[in-house]
């Protein structure tokens, strides 16, 4: 029997988690970007947008062995302002997240990859584990912090992992 490739074990995670959080950001109302539940916490247009931005660690792990998270934003990225604005960063992002995951070899996701602060790093970690941790759960947990923004807002929770007091499956 053929043994399945890494990254063919990863894309159906990939393809579901995208979807999911997808749902969750058509529901992000435009009006409110500047809201947050609490005084430390990001608004809602932040972490709609770092959700947005989020798949693109997926082609940031694969094309680089390091990053570094003091490397400065380019000149003029703004973030997202509207509903649509977001879910058009996020449909580029993973779309290009997707197709940098596709075919990659086992050598190549087993390869160390090293994040940054300056000349510190942070953490070493084959790239496999980079895109689970890092990039995979990074996404689910902020997933869920922008669910309940949205409870808080009014808006219905879609189902995600089975239904929601708003939604069944």
């Amino acid at each position: 029997m053929a043994r399945m490739r890494i990254s063919d074990t990863l894309l159906p995670e990939f393809d579901r988690e995208t979807a999911v959080t997808r749902m969750l950001l058509e529901r992000v109302p435009d009006g409110r970007f500047d809201w947050k539940p609490h005084p430390t916490s990001m608004t809602l247009g932040r972490l709609a947008a770092h959700l947005a931005e989020l798949p693109h660690w997926v082609c940031i792990t694969i094309a680089q062995d390091s990053f570094d998270v003091t490397t400065p934003r380019p000149e003029g990225d703004q973030p997202p302002a509207t509903r649509e604005a977001v879910l058009s960063l996020f449909d580029e992002k993973a779309a290009a997240a997707r197709s940098a995951l596709a075919g990659r070899g086992d050598g190549e996701l087993m390869a160390p990859w090293t994040l940054l602060q300056g000349k510190q790093a942070l953490f070493t970690m084959p790239k496999v584990t980079v895109l689970r941790t890092f990039v995979f759960n990074h996404l689910v947990h902020h997933r869920g912090q922008l669910s309940v923004y949205l409870r808080m807002q009014g808006v219905p929770i879609p189902a995600i992992y089975g239904a929601s007091g708003d939604q069944a499956v």
